[in-house]
């Protein structure tokens, strides 16, 4: 489903008015370059890449293909819906993430059951629940992203009119700071499915764990994060007209599943460790002092 005759005239518009502004032959040439960028990422974008996990939500099921639409495939030319309404292309994006979220939480809770062998009715949670708390919690990190990415985009601009280098500067240590972030809300959706806790508990539950376990969790998220990008090169190298493409979608469903399922089981287990550790430590404090 394309949206490129909507959004290209648009992005045309924009882009001609900025060329205005630009005079040396070289910022001219970098402009060009910059320009087809834009354009053939909006060519090439499917709006029902929206069915798969947005890479800022934490729930969802990983597509290797769906950021991109194909141009070719085995089968021969891909056949493209054009959708050129702006009402249409809200509804049917509203549509999509919800449908993404909801299928996210049923995929979330079948790894979880598989791994920790709580696919029983009376040990796993329900899939109304799964897909309640999904809802519930993909609103409030979206509600969150724009509570913090509004005022940090208007300090930038106002920044980059005053001093450039400022401006570049706030945000090298911005992007410092999200590095902080990323262990805590990695595993943001893992109490939901793992202890049964509802959306908001399982952010509190995610931030303590990463408090106490934060250079272990550490390691753990970066080895995900260096094996999902690193494989994800390889399941890309067939084009996408080669039948070859079949067994790097194969690869990236089972590698990606398996790191969600090893991550649950390394959060349940993360966690049995911690309650042991605070009922220990409040064990030696309950105990009466000795005096000499």
């Amino acid at each position: 489903m394309s949206v490129d005759g909507l959004l290209s005239p648009v992005l045309t518009l924009v882009f001609n008015q900025a060329r205005l502004t630009v005079t040396s032959a070289a910022d001219l040439s970098q402009y060009a370059q910059i320009q087809a960028a834009f354009k053939e990422v909006v060519e090439r974008f499917n709006l029902l890449s929206l069915l798969g996990r947005l890479r800022v939500f934490p729930i969802g099921v990983s597509s290797l293909s769906a950021q991109t639409m194909p141009i070719e495939t085995p089968f021969g030319s891909q056949p493209v819906l054009e959708v050129s309404s702006s009402p249409l292309v809200l509804g049917l994006g509203l549509l999509l993430i919800v449908s993404g979220w909801v299928i996210g939480g049923l995929y979330f809770r079948w790894v979880s059951g598989t791994a920790l062998g709580e696919m029983q009715p009376e040990r796993g949670i329900s899939s109304l629940w799964a897909i309640l708390q999904t809802l519930i919690l993909s609103v409030t990190w979206m509600v969150g992203l724009l509570v913090f990415l509004i005022p940090t985009m208007f300090l930038l601009v106002v920044l980059m009119k005053l001093n450039p280098a400022l401006a570049s500067g706030v945000l090298f240590v911005l992007l410092i700071l999200s590095f902080w972030l990323i262990v805590p809300l990695f595993f943001t959706p893992h109490g939901i499915f793992v202890r049964k806790q509802n959306a908001f508990y399982s952010i509190f539950t995610s931030l303590r764990m990463a408090r106490f376990t934060l250079p272990t969790s550490g390691l753990f998220v970066v080895c995900v994060f260096l094996l999902t990008t690193g494989l994800n090169y390889l399941w890309s190298v067939p084009p996408d007209n080669s039948w070859m493409k079949l067994v790097g979608i194969g690869g990236h469903a089972f590698i990606t599943t398996a790191l969600l399922a090893a991550s649950f089981v390394y959060y349940r287990d993360m966690n049995v460790w911690l309650q042991t550790v605070f009922e220990r430590l409040q064990q030696k404090q309950s105990m009466p002092t000795q005096q000499a």
